[in-house]
């Protein structure tokens, strides 16, 4: 079976949770090849690369041969994110000039932070932090209102903590970030997404890339 490698470019390492939504999408999106996706971590090289341009050229060089790029911008609450946040993706590509070879690219613009996109599975939250049996009640928000939620990381870093049903003093050694890259891990199913725009809008620009290129045929 011949073989489709992602490249995910992140705001951040916790963002590299990224990868696993986009591999579903991949597959839920009639990918009929083997799936690779990997998270470029600037951290790993000698120079590290600053700019968004840079960052993209050193992802791509770097894992070759690389057929889909994602970039990853958090919206931060911008009244226009899809928009504007795409159009700044697009500016740091362009700024490698005329002649860089860049694969085909999609933006990944959640419209708060990436951690939203995780508030949906009580169960894999459980999992996570390793108290799968646990009672204690979470009260997850409703995925309408996941767009509109001010810190969807605080959010789910409370809901973490309160599923360990740990006392404060055993909680300090609890980390919320390592939790968090294992419940990324543990979801299943990322439907519920389609309720939000973000995930709508990056579905569909993917639907199109995956047409355009043949890799559901």
């Amino acid at each position: 079976m011949s073989r489709l490698r992602f490249v995910l470019v992140t705001d951040g390492s916790s963002d590299a949770a990224l990868k696993y939504p986009l591999h579903w999408l991949l597959a839920q999106n009639g990918v009929n090849r083997s799936i690779e996706g990997d998270w470029f971590n600037p951290r790993e090289l000698p120079h590290r690369p600053e700019s968004l341009a840079e960052k993209i050229q050193a992802a791509v060089e770097l894992n070759d041969p690389c057929d889909l790029l994602f970039i990853h911008r958090d919206a931060e609450g911008d009244p226009r994110p899809l928009t504007k946040r795409s159009e700044e993706i697009r500016s740091h590509i362009n700024s490698l000039g005329p002649d860089w070879a860049c694969p085909p690219h999609i933006c990944v613009i959640p419209v708060r932070m990436t951690e939203a996109w995780f508030l949906l599975d009580e169960t894999a939250i459980r999992m996570a932090v390793e108290n799968p049996h646990g009672g204690v009640e979470l009260d997850l928000p409703a995925l309408s209102q996941i767009e509109a939620l001010p810190s969807p990381k605080d959010l789910l870093h409370e809901l973490m903590r309160t599923a360990t049903e740990k006392k404060a003093r055993r909680l300090r050694g609890f980390s919320e970030g390592a939790a968090f890259q294992r419940l990324a891990g543990l979801v299943r199913d990322f439907s519920p997404l389609r309720q939000l725009s973000a995930f709508r809008s990056l579905e569909t620009e993917l639907k199109s890339v995956i047409q355009k290129a043949g890799w559901n045929s």
